[in-house]
């Protein structure tokens, strides 16, 4: 009876283990899109590269605004008005934002989006820091970079100097994680 118990328990351990192992392989090829490479010509910013000029319109007001070279850390998070988790994060990424005042990290919102969504979007989910609009596309600048899944939304964290310090793809929970991730 202990030997029938004894092997119940190993297979229903080995069962278990054979489940995760076989969801977590589904996870990472089914729901996590696989690394695409960037159209041909198209230069993405590696770790420690500086971002080459980018200049972006203002979402409200349509102004260029300047998201390349020195001046403060930046923490550039990529977000479209269709996306559930971009949602979701923007609270968090507003406590940040607030938290770092005028001489912190600065956050940047880039849209990914129409400009009608976009504006939309802001009314529902309104936030302080500085939002900017970009067509979606094949050479976006969320691809030049370093989204190669495609996954919004999509960080950025550049330094002061404006060099890719790291990425982070899916939604921060809260402004602790945001604050987390930013510092390490």
């Amino acid at each position: 009876m202990k030997h029938q118990a004894a092997l119940t328990w190993a297979a229903i351990v080995l069962l278990a283990g054979i489940s995760a192992g076989l969801g977590w392989w589904l996870g990472h090829r089914v729901l996590i899109p696989a690394e695409k490479a960037p159209p041909p010509g198209l230069v993405v910013v590696g770790e420690g590269d500086l971002l080459p000029s980018l200049v972006l319109p203002e979402l409200e007001s349509g102004q260029p605004f300047t998201v390349s070279g020195p001046g403060r850390p930046r923490l550039i998070n990529y977000w479209a008005s269709w996306c559930g988790p971009c949602r979701e994060e923007m609270p968090a990424l507003d406590a940040f934002a607030a938290q770092q005042g005028g001489n912190g990290v600065q956050v940047i919102g880039i849209a990914l989006d129409t400009r009608e969504d976009a504006l939309a979007f802001q009314r529902q989910v309104p936030v302080a820091f500085t939002l900017l609009l970009e067509s979606a596309g094949p050479s976006d600048s969320s691809v030049r970079l370093g989204n190669a899944r495609g996954i919004l939304p999509y960080t950025v964290l550049l330094d002061a100097q404006g060099r890719r310090v790291k990425t982070h793809y899916g939604a921060f929970p809260n402004a602790e994680s945001v604050r987390r991730w930013a510092a390490d």
